[in-house]
């Protein structure tokens, strides 16, 4: 007697793949038969050799000498360029199949994005040296640059969103979902690769940080662990479908700073220099230099009529 039905599971798998297959078809082709949309594996592979690229000495291999750093760098890069043009082929033919696009110059397309994205890469170092100086800066705990480079999760999360928002501006909103949700797993922070952040921008702690897809953050801004960056509704169209892409996230100007726990909803402004207090509930516009407590959140809340009794 087998220990396990493991025949019947098999049989009952390809009968849920089968009814998920016949009730996605109305909206997409039929699925290859081989797989065509990318790996996450694959991807966290290439985003760990590119961490080694953009910080050489630090996240690069441990035998590494400086004398052999662009060695190094070119040879890295270059496997890793190549790893990702294949995952790039991949959401473009997956993508050009769900569209039903035949003859689309997948491949002629995928090297112009992965050239584009590899020309990025001295910015984007730059933008990480700005986040990681801003927090060196902003936490008295922090003895040193590198260790906040290797040790702050915030920092992780921030690499990890700018390749992600790289991708995501070059039409791979697939891939860069999957890098970010790599640093979310990894560290508790959620930031969408959609969402536009300026430089020196500095997650405290970090655990239970979300950041929505359309929110907007300028420079120098701070936020601490438990913060949410959130929309305040989804409307839906007439089949009751809800409507995506539309602004519906926080706008924070420079140098603001957000303590720990705030929520934050809807499409308000958030003026340059605000500061908001922690476990704060706003779902309205704070002017520049402003000042939100977590009472007068309250009290601004119930005079609106949101949560009153």
């Amino acid at each position: 007697m087998a220990t396990f039905d493991i025949t019947g599971v098999v049989q009952a798998l390809h009968d849920a793949r089968h009814h998920w297959r016949q009730a996605q078809s109305q909206r997409r082709n039929s699925e290859a038969g081989n797989r065509e949309f990318p790996s996450r594996d694959a991807l966290a592979s290439i985003i760990d050799s590119l961490k080694g690229v953009l910080f050489p000495m630090r996240l690069g291999p441990p035998d590494l000498r400086q004398e052999s750093e662009n060695f190094h760098v070119a040879h890295a890069l270059d496997a890793a360029l190549h790893a990702l043009l294949h995952q790039v082929k991949r959401e473009l033919a997956y993508n050009a199949s769900l569209q039903s696009e035949v003859g689309r110059p997948v491949e002629e397309e995928a090297l112009a994005a992965v050239r584009r994205f590899a020309a990025a890469l001295p910015e984007i170092r730059s933008l990480l040296d700005s986040d990681v100086l801003a927090a060196y800066q902003g936490d008295p705990a922090a003895r040193s640059v590198d260790e906040v480079l290797l040790c702050y999760p915030g920092v992780l999360a921030m690499i990890h969103y700018r390749l992600a928002h790289q991708l995501y501006v070059l039409g791979l909103p697939l891939l860069a979902r999957i890098v970010a949700e790599l640093a979310h797993s990894a560290t508790g922070i959620d930031i969408h690769p959609g969402a536009t952040i300026g430089a020196g921008f500095f997650i405290d702690h970090g655990t239970g940080v979300v950041i929505g897809e359309t929110a907007v953050i300028g420079e120098r801004v701070r936020v601490y662990q438990a913060v949410t960056l959130g929309a305040k509704r989804f409307p839906t169209d007439a089949e009751g479908n809800l409507q995506k892409g539309w602004p519906r996230h926080p706008v924070v100007e420079d140098d603001v700073v957000i303590y720990a726990g705030a929520t934050i909803l809807g499409r308000i402004t958030l003026g340059k220099g605000a500061v908001i207090g922690g476990n704060v509930w706003l779902t309205h516009d704070v002017p520049a230099g402003g000042r939100v407590a977590q009472a007068e959140s309250r009290e601004g809340a119930l005079a609106n009529g949101i949560g009153a009794s």
